[in-house]
């Protein structure tokens, strides 16, 4: 005798062997015995053979009208063998037993189980809403196909386009599109993104970039909602200073000025004047859930995204001929040693008597027009005295810094700056117009820690260091920036807890001069200010008590969207730099060696892996071919073609350490979230300037 049973959906049959009340032990084909529970077993037969009965079976139960046996079925529980007795004859063999049990077991969406063997069949409504779904999915799976063969032939359909950057990035596994291109590409046996480029669903490489940016930071777009600006209502004191501004001429955000008071009498008294918008913008008003939403600006050549509305940073900035609500710490210094006397914050409208542009005068504001080793002639513009006492020191000051952090600050190598020229021959940050990525790039250098440079960012350290000591001297909590030492790999933390800062040199650190650019800044203006109207009573109404949780929830976004925006900024550098070099015809570049294989081109901002460099010493100067780019993946291939320094002894085990962390970022591949091999997954510090 020979059985037929359900194994866990699967059904087999086999041979009887012995038979107890509740089970049996059954062999099968292959020659295995297993035991099978007696309710397990649906239909005891004497012929044909166990395979012949499957076989047979799965044929007719093809042929078997599914809508016919729902119609004559019983509205009530029935089994496979009643149902067969009623479709085939009275006298159905266990040929059309098995063929009626497979047809029921693979028509659910008809036919509802009830225990081994037995079934309900399906509510006419419910049944109706599967069958849509059916040929839904039927649809969906042709259409699925349709995309992917266009895929492989070189046609982007729209809706796969559509949905380019969810599709790479962040993919529904379950979605069609995304399954269209799996499919394609593994058809074609190639990888997604040159599938999609060569498919046309990529205009271009930066506007590819650009908008996975925008759908993964800004889904909603990089636009505000129509919001006016709150007025500040405090009434604030004229100071008696004039002020003075340095940024670069397309800095909007004007976040600080710098005013100097006494040269001559012995004691000078110098400003450091920021941006007030702390004192018009509450915390939880419309216009700061804008600026917690956003976190900072997003800066990149040729364009910005700003952290607040226009309108709202033109009331706050500190522009020129105006009298601006400003946050203001005045330190007063010995003039001939520069020791510290006295330090005092205020708040008042400050007189923004100019705001020097660094770009338009670097060259003439110097070291020497600025300690007076130049002709006086030459020493004709603005601010000449107050600049040379700021400049003065500013070098005292980083010199004190030096001092705690054990060794000098060295800059070897220049900042670069990017201006694109778009086809009105006008820079694209003036005229206000967002890049399309076939501008003209122009590449420029600046010496860093250039004598500009140096004032302001000692004037902001200086703020920040200080504005930190206050606000713990009065227990207020802040957002500090600390680094427990200099050794490499010790990178810089944020807390709601002061901690010295080894890579500044001071004993503790705030970022708190950049209010209209940055979240923190205008967090703890907010603090600061509170510290300023209320003394020693300022911990019990200030915004953020000690460990508040928004504090935590804040630095920990802040440190998310900030190293997101960093990173967005390095790689359209690197894909201006690429450009540059084929605006340029540059084929050849003079290169120093640096670790696994990477160099850094000696004049342009370009780290890349050239074959050759792996077996040289860090620091040889090599001259390296470019074979080769991918504006799409940001990749530059190249190798070593000559050695232009000669080989010394050290070049043997040299393992000095020191580079920039950021030297590998950006240097291979771009990533994907697209994976060709699971389409069916369930769904699922610098000076703060």
């Amino acid at each position: 005798m020979f059985a037929l049973f359900d194994d866990a959906g699967k059904f087999q049959a086999g041979r009887v062997m012995s038979e107890a009340d509740s089970s049996m032990q059954i062999e099968l084909d292959s020659g295995k015995r297993v035991k099978v529970k007696a309710a397990n077993v649906l239909i005891k037969f004497a012929k044909p053979s166990p395979a012949d009965i499957l076989a047979q079976g799965a044929a007719q139960a093809a042929d078997i009208d599914v809508d016919l046996i729902w119609e004559v079925a019983p509205e009530d529980e029935f089994s496979f063998e009643d149902l067969a007795k009623e479709y085939f004859s009275a006298n159905a063999d266990p040929v059309q037993q098995a063929a009626m049990l497979m047809r029921l077991f693979d028509t659910p969406h008809y036919f509802h189980r009830r225990g081994k063997g037995r079934f309900r069949k399906a509510p006419e409504d419910i049944l109706k809403q599967a069958l849509v779904a059916i040929e839904r999915k039927k649809q969906q799976a042709l259409q699925i196909e349709q995309w992917a063969q266009a895929l492989a032939a070189g046609q982007c359909p729209q809706p796969i386009k559509d949905q380019l950057y969810k599709i790479l990035f962040k993919p529904d596994k379950n979605g069609p599109e995304y399954k269209a291109v799996v499919d394609a590409a593994k058809a074609t046996q190639r990888a997604p993104l040159d599938l999609l480029k060569d498919a046309g669903a990529i205009d271009s490489p930066y506007l590819f970039h650009y908008k996975r940016f925008l759908f993964e930071h800004f889904p909603k777009g990089s636009g505000f909602p129509a919001l006016e600006a709150p007025p500040i209502k405090d009434e604030l004191p004229l100071a008696a200073v004039r002020a003075f501004s340095i940024d670069d001429s397309m800095t909007t955000e004007i976040d600080d000025a710098l005013s100097v008071q006494g040269l001559g009498s012995g004691s000078v008294t110098y400003g450091i004047h920021i941006a007030a918008p702390s004192l018009a913008i509450a915390p939880g008003s419309p216009v700061d859930a804008l600026g917690r939403a956003r976190m900072s600006t997003v800066y990149m050549p040729g364009h910005k995204i700003t952290m607040l509305p226009d309108d709202v940073v033109q009331t706050y900035t500190l522009i020129e001929g105006r009298d601006c609500p400003a946050v203001s710490l005045y330190v007063t210094f010995d003039e001939a040693t520069l020791a510290v006397t006295s330090s005092e914050t205020k708040l008042e409208r400050v007189p923004i008597a100019a705001n020097l542009r660094h770009d338009k005068l670097d060259g003439i504001i110097t070291d020497a027009t600025l300690s007076g080793e130049a002709p006086a002639a030459s020493v004709n513009y603005a601010f000449a005295p107050e600049l040379a006492f700021a400049f003065r020191l500013a070098k005292h000051l980083k010199a004190q810094r030096e001092v705690v952090r054990g060794k000098p600050e060295t800059f070897n190598r220049p900042d670069y700056s990017f201006k694109l020229i778009g086809a009105n021959g006008e820079n694209t940050m003036s005229d206000g117009v967002e890049p399309t990525g076939q501008e003209q790039v122009v590449i420029g250098t600046r010496a860093r820690g250039s004598a500009l440079d140096l004032i302001v960012a000692e004037a902001m350290i200086l703020a920040n260091s200080t504005w930190g000591g206050w606000l713990a001297e009065l227990g207020v909590p802040g957002i500090y920036r600390s680094q427990a030492s200099l050794q490499p790999g010790i990178k810089v933390r944020m807390s709601t807890k002061p901690a010295p800062h080894a890579g500044m040199g001071v004993a503790q650190y705030t970022w708190a001069t950049s209010p209209l650019r940055r979240y923190v800044d205008l967090v703890n203006q907010w603090q600061i200010v509170a510290c300023a109207k209320n003394g020693r009573t300022a911990a019990l109404v200030a915004p953020f008590k000690p460990k508040d949780a928004e504090l935590f929830a804040i630095i920990s976004n802040f440190d998310t969207a900030y190293s997101a925006y960093n990173g967005f900024q390095s790689a359209m550098e690197r894909y201006w730099t690429i450009k540059y070099l084929g605006q340029q015809g540059l084929s050849e570049l003079d290169c120093a060696v640096m670790v696994n294989g990477l160099v850094r081109a000696d004049t342009l901002p370009l780290v890349f892996k050239a074959i050759g460099a792996d077996n040289l010493p860090r620091h040889a100067k090599v001259r390296v071919r470019i074979t080769g780019v991918d504006e799409l993946t940001l990749d530059v291939h190249a190798s070593v073609v000559a050695r232009l320094d000669e080989a010394t002894p050290s070049d043997q085990g040299d393992t000095e350490g020191g580079e920039d962390d950021e030297v590998l970022d950006n240097a291979g591949p771009l990533t994907l979230a697209i994976d060709v091999t699971d389409a069916d997954a369930p769904a699922g510090d610098a000076p703060a300037a």
